[in-house]
């Protein structure tokens, strides 16, 4: 049993338990890689046993990621940090934006929707084919009202095939131009790096270290 470095030791006991209102496996992983090595221990509504499902019915990703963490926080009695983030597409007048997560219904696979998403731009010229991934992250905290916010966003455009098998969501028809890939065929490091949630984590953690 390998035996703890003084540096190792103090992180175990000075550890922030944060709650991260989600149960997407594959945005908890995310979330876990940009946390590692820092002093906040990242746990998901199932870690805490937590089984509450927020509506998310407002107009904005602001919104929708500030009521969830409040609720959330509230139930969990934890800091808490929520996100609303989709796919603002410019062909289709930013569409689906706040209804990414609902586009063709809440249970629809993300390869049909994608697949429809590439039907809808199949006469966008490749200069029309710009869109952009948003993230709002909101930091609820016990026994206070306000509620910070933070935005993180990531330009590209939409590809012309669903390509690559990482990621998730419509991570496979997202196009960026600078790495010459889709979201989707990016590793892990480099997602976290360059994408709108990797951005507002950052973020995050800089207003979490000012509290």
């Amino acid at each position: 049993m390998a035996l703890l470095t003084p540096t190792t030791r103090w992180m175990m006991i000075n550890m922030t338990d944060i709650v991260f209102a989600t149960r997407n496996a594959g945005k908890m992983r995310e979330i876990k890689g940009c946390f590692q090595g820092t002093k906040y221990r990242i746990l998901s509504l199932d870690d805490i046993g937590v089984n509450i499902e927020v509506v998310e019915d407002g107009a904005t990703f602001e919104a929708n990621a500030a009521k969830k963490a409040r609720e959330i926080c509230r139930a969990a009695g934890l800091l808490t940090l929520a996100d609303d983030s989709g796919l603002e597409i410019d062909w289709l007048a930013g569409e689906p934006g706040v209804d990414s997560a609902n586009f063709l219904g809440a249970d629809t696979p993300y390869a049909v929707r994608c697949a429809k998403i590439l039907d809808m731009l199949a006469d966008a010229p490749n200069h029309k084919r710009g869109a952009r991934f948003v993230c709002v992250i909101a930091i609820a905290r016990p026994g206070c009202d306000d509620i910070i916010t933070v935005r993180g966003m990531l330009e590209g455009e939409i590809a012309r095939t669903i390509t690559g098998g990482g990621g998730f969501g419509y991570d496979p028809i997202f196009y960026v131009p600078e790495c010459g890939k889709t979201t989707a065929q990016l590793d892990v490091a480099e997602k976290n790096r360059i994408s709108h949630r990797g951005q507002a984590l950052k973020l995050a953690m800089e207003a979490l270290d000012k509290l």
